[in-house]
């Protein structure tokens, strides 16, 4: 099995006043690769009000500074890199929010597989990274995963990212770790950012259970039926919508989930324009009716509220059936599997009521 190295690098600090000491400081260590030799170094200013800033890399090969910069190695407790799969967090904006991990694991890789090799690879060079980059999207996944899978049996390191976040997260790689997982190649997770729990975080919502839908799909029956599924659910749901599908999806949740219903629309999450808009449907639809807005957007509903043990009367029964059954179409058992939990009424009676009632109009 092959064990994989990277060139060593070197941190330094520098404090204009007072020089620094020749002798080697305290926390002087060896390193063998650990971090990647791109990384930012901070300095701290000796005025009374101290600040921190971003510093140039010193590389590890060149000799102190005259001014007393220090450049000394450390160890790496984390070792080499084994052979396998390695599915890359990589920033949903900012290009800061990456981690020290995900940055060994590019840099140590054979290959990169990515989504999109341009938009990569403005992060690849904000970086310095010189591991080459392989495409890998959702128009060649199928050819291209006997490739990778060849390079991962012959003992590579493949590392997977996508153009934001974490991959197979609504994006490529679900089938090749999947792949791999059957051929029993190690699939390591390198953890990143999330536009889904970045939003969910700040969004005020509850956040003890939630529904990650993402994209709807793009036939109109399949995406009300999953609508009609997400407004009865006492999870607070999240979406990813196209700006330019925005209007279409308030208009839809705001007729299936109702005008009440509280909403959040986290946009450009960690860029410079980032927005949260915080209201109920109505308001969101109202505001964003007028002007598309631009950028990547996240939208969170809240759950459905339904008063524990509650039994709805024959009559409540009868509309909320009516509601799905003949306003939106939806079969005999999905509405009933819909209007259950919100009652405790047995399901095969309701089931009854509803075949009594509405089974001349949906017979399944």
């Amino acid at each position: 099995m092959l064990l994989r190295r990277c060139h060593s690098i070197a941190l330094s600090f520098s404090n204009p006043s007072p020089p620094l000491s020749r002798r080697p400081p305290p926390w002087r260590r060896h390193l063998i690769c650990p971090f990647p030799s791109y990384l930012s170094l901070f300095s701290l200013s000796s005025s009374p009000h101290t600040t921190i800033s971003v510093l140039p890399f010193s590389s590890g090969n060149s000799p102190p500074s005259s001014d007393g910069e220090l450049t000394e190695d450390f160890p790496s407790k984390q070792g080499p890199l084994k052979p396998g799969l390695y599915l890359v967090g990589t920033p949903i904006g900012n290009l800061e929010d990456i981690t020290l991990r995900a940055l060994r694991v590019l840099k140590c890789a054979d290959v990169i597989l990515s989504e999109d090799t341009r938009h990569s690879g403005k992060l690849l060079h904000y970086y310095n990274i010189k591991t080459p980059l392989l495409s890998y999207h959702k128009f060649n996944e199928s050819q291209r995963e006997h490739v990778v899978l060849r390079r991962l049996i012959g003992g590579e390191i493949v590392a997977l990212i996508s153009d934001a976040g974490m991959p197979g997260i609504s994006d490529p790689g679900t089938e090749l770790a999947k792949l791999c997982v059957d051929k029993d190649i190690p699939v390591i997770p390198i953890p990143g950012p999330s536009a889904v729990v970045a939003a969910l975080s700040a969004s005020g919502l509850p956040t003890n259970e939630f529904t990650f839908v993402g994209f709807l799909p793009k036939h109109a029956t399949k995406r009300r039926e999953r609508l009609v599924v997400s407004a009865n659910s006492a999870a607070t749901q999240v979406f990813f919508v196209p700006p330019h599908k925005l209007s279409q999806f308030l208009e839809e949740t705001f007729l299936i989930f109702g005008q009440h219903r509280r909403c959040v629309i986290a946009r450009e999450m960690t860029k410079m324009h980032e927005e949260f808009f915080r209201g109920t449907l109505e308001e969101a639809k109202d505001k964003y009716s007028a002007h598309q807005p631009k950028g990547e957007i996240t939208l969170l509903i809240e759950g459905m509220k339904t008063p524990e043990g509650e039994t709805l009367s024959e009559s409540q029964l009868e509309n909320e059936l009516g509601e799905l059954i003949i306003s939106q179409g939806l079969s005999l058992s999905m509405a009933v599997k819909l209007v259950a939990p919100g009652t405790s009424m047995k399901r095969k009676a309701i089931y009854s009521l509803a075949l009594e009632k509405f089974g001349k109009h949906n017979p399944k």
